[in-house]
């Protein structure tokens, strides 16, 4: 007994390490009308594996128990071929499973039935390691943070490529690794498997931030691939969609020589490529490479880097100054941003022209 007081000690605290008063990505806490069905189903679902858990494991401790060795002890009386016994524990566990394949296969093709009214379409596509988000229908794009207007369903269309790699004959992007888009609050989890693309409806009941991440181990930096989905009522949404669409601004002061180094007008002190040669910038000419971020509205976010760290003019330093120091990446193999062993001029005009991307 003393022995069973220790073990309970540790299994308290993993019990109550499982409880949270504000748990960002909390399944259990749906916050749109698809995950609220995933919710419906779950609950049932646990109730009847709950009594079948404390069932099977109350009969294999009263077993044990009664049945245990004792010195003169007959052998005890075999149920082989007991034919209604035998029966019994077939008939009632297929009843049960039957009785949770309905629902769930019910609600399985509820959740992937393609929606037909105020459907917006988006692009997902994943990268190593973060979240691109292109807009057909509103000719716009951007990185991570995924805007979408509160009770319209958002279809996403989920690919992975690596523009950083080299693309096989006759593609215009090499395919990536898998990932898993879950944003636990407004859905389930969809695989992102390379070479065909996957389907996901989204939509969120209210105004709010939604946390989500990869949830499919996708390699060295596989942790540190988040996204955020912020639902905004209409008009804001529109005012975002219309803010989207605006080229940059010509910048003056030190944000005029930082633009210079992100063009490439002006070349790095260390002979690094320019900036240009990765990100897209609307208003200038040729900058639509898709190896990292559009960052035409970058100041538009609150995160960067796979949402994982606060966009802030010291973590952009921080950054500029080492990437794989505050994220780990593999940019000698095409899958991350290289260091470019920026001068501290050089990185303060570069975060000087970043923080007027608005």
């Amino acid at each position: 007994m003393r022995r069973l007081r220790v073990a309970a000690i540790p299994a308290v605290f993993v019990f109550l390490a499982s409880c949270a008063s504000n748990a960002p990505q909390d399944t259990l806490k749906p916050d749109g009308p698809i995950s609220r069905k995933i919710d419906h189903l779950f609950f049932p679902v646990l109730g009847v594996a709950g009594v079948v858990f404390v069932l099977v494991q109350g009969l294999i401790v009263v077993t044990i128990v009664k049945h245990r060795h004792r010195p003169g002890r007959p052998e005890p009386v075999q149920v082989h071929g007991n034919t209604k016994m035998e029966i019994g524990w077939t008939v009632v566990p297929a009843l049960l499973l039957v009785g949770v394949a309905f629902p769930t296969i019910f609600t399985i093709f509820d959740i992937a039935k393609e929606p037909t009214k105020n459907v917006l379409p988006v692009d997902v596509y994943g990268h190593m390691w973060w979240w691109e988000y292109r807009y057909p229908t509103l000719g716009i794009s951007t990185a991570n943070e995924l805007h979408i207007p509160v009770g319209s369903p958002i279809r996403l269309s989920l690919h992975t490529i690596e523009p950083g790699l080299p693309a096989a004959k006759g593609e215009d992007f090499a395919t990536g690794v898998i990932h898993s888009f879950w944003v636990p609050k407004l859905a389930g989890k969809q695989d992102v498997v390379p070479g065909r693309t996957n389907k996901l409806t989204i939509r969120a009941s209210e105004e709010g931030e939604y946390y989500g991440q990869c949830a499919e181990y996708c390699n060295l930096s596989h942790a540190n691939m988040r996204l955020r989905v912020i639902s905004q009522n209409q008009p804001k949404f529109d005012e975002w969609v219309a803010q989207q669409r605006k080229p940059i601004e010509t910048p003056t002061g030190d944000a005029a020589a930082g633009f210079a180094l992100f063009t490439g007008k002006k070349p790095f002190e260390s002979k690094g490529q320019p900036c240009v040669g990765c990100h897209t910038m609307q208003g200038v000419e040729g900058a639509s490479a898709r190896v990292g971020p559009n960052l035409t509205h970058l100041q538009g976010r609150t995160t960067f880097a796979g949402a994982t760290f606060e966009l802030n003019a010291d973590n952009l330093k921080r950054w500029l100054r080492d990437p794989s120091a505050m994220k780990p990446m593999r940019p000698e193999q095409g899958t991350g941003m290289p260091n470019l062993h920026l001068s501290a001029t050089e990185i303060n005009q570069l975060v000087a022209f970043l923080e007027t991307l608005k």
